[in-house]
């Protein structure tokens, strides 16, 4: 997935600006996958501290490189049907935030009434870019119960917050230093050292002490409250995005057709729909079921309806309080 987003923004970035955090463990590994990128690029955290701090790390390098750039911050693990239409809505996005103060964010219109993900509501119209048009963001909301996703869904105002931002490195870093003062200040203290052979020793010492919080808590939220300086505009991005994160979403990309059945083996279903059996090994009769996710391993089977599958969450908790790390 790694290898496959960087194939998706090379028509748009030349590889000597694609940048990657990650952490100190496996920044070895994505230098190998990443080839073409330079070494320097590759961004370790020594101990994780949520995206604020590592969007702010990649900030502090680009601004200590290329001075006031554009970033765009895009995860490496989403999956993208039509890429053409994203690389379109990219560099829609990337005109948008060359505008002081924007904070431009890409928009997935919701298939279902996903629990598992925060969503954006919009407002009225805010910018167009080249025949894309944004619309403000009225406020984040962070994974809603069933019922309330189901109204979001219904309302037609909402999106999914996949996680990709564009601005430019002064807005980002003036939006960091309003609302999260402590992170800016140690960034600023890091950026000192950036390129000097105390960089690496003064990360581990600086890094362990930002906030542990992620963008959307620390910027984004407070970004579209009343009297904040800045703008935050939403661009809706129809392209086919998964982040696989749910056993939901993996039918989603394996289904043949709506309501059809999934088998990871052989399968007979009479009176089924709309369900996924992983069973490789065995075979499988599904007899006036539907929605149902069945999973099997050597250790354990996962039985749940789709539209609760983000609740297998709940039930990793309920191992790790009961000690029973060998499922895990």
């Amino acid at each position: 997935m790694l290898r496959a987003t960087l194939r998706r923004l090379q028509p748009v970035f030349s590889l000597k600006n694609i940048w990657a955090v990650t952490n100190s463990e496996q920044s070895a590994a994505v230098q190998r996958e990443l080839k073409g990128v330079a070494a320097s690029h590759i961004l370790p955290e020594p101990v994780g501290r949520n995206t604020a701090a590592a969007i702010g790390l990649a900030a502090i390098h680009l601004a200590r490189e290329h001075g006031d750039a554009l970033m765009a911050v895009l995860p490496s693990d989403s999956y993208i049907a039509d890429s053409a239409r994203y690389q379109k809505l990219l560099r829609a996005a990337l005109e948008l935030a060359r505008e002081p103060r924007n904070l431009m964010i890409l928009g997935i219109p919701p298939a279902r009434p996903e629990t598992g993900y925060g969503y954006i509501e919009r407002e009225g119209a805010f910018a167009r870019a080249q025949g894309v048009s944004a619309f403000a963001v009225r406020r984040f909301t962070e994974k809603p119960n069933l019922p309330l996703a189901k109204r979001y869904v219904a309302s037609r105002r909402y999106f999914w917050n996949a996680g990709m931002f564009f601005w430019s490195v002064s807005t980002f870093l003036d939006a960091l230093k309003r609302f999260l003062p402590e992170t800016h200040s140690a960034l600023m203290q890091l950026s000192n050292f950036i390129g000097t052979s105390r960089y690496a020793e003064q990360l581990k010492r600086i890094y362990a002490k930002l906030e542990n919080i992620s963008v959307d808590y620390a910027v984004m939220e407070p970004a579209t409250q009343s009297g904040s300086a800045f703008r935050v505009a939403v661009i809706p991005a129809q392209i086919g995005w998964s982040d696989i994160g749910s056993w939901a979403a993996v039918y989603e990309l394996l289904a043949p057709a709506a309501n059809a059945n999934f088998s990871s083996g052989p399968m007979y279903a009479l009176d089924a729909t709309g369900c996924y059996f992983w069973s490789p090994r065995k075979f499988v009769a599904a007899v006036g079921v539907h929605n149902l996710m069945f999973v099997e391993t050597d250790d354990a089977m996962l039985l749940c309806s789709r539209d609760r599958s983000q609740d297998v969450g709940k039930i990793v908790k309920w191992l790790e309080e009961n000690c029973r790390r060998e499922l895990l």
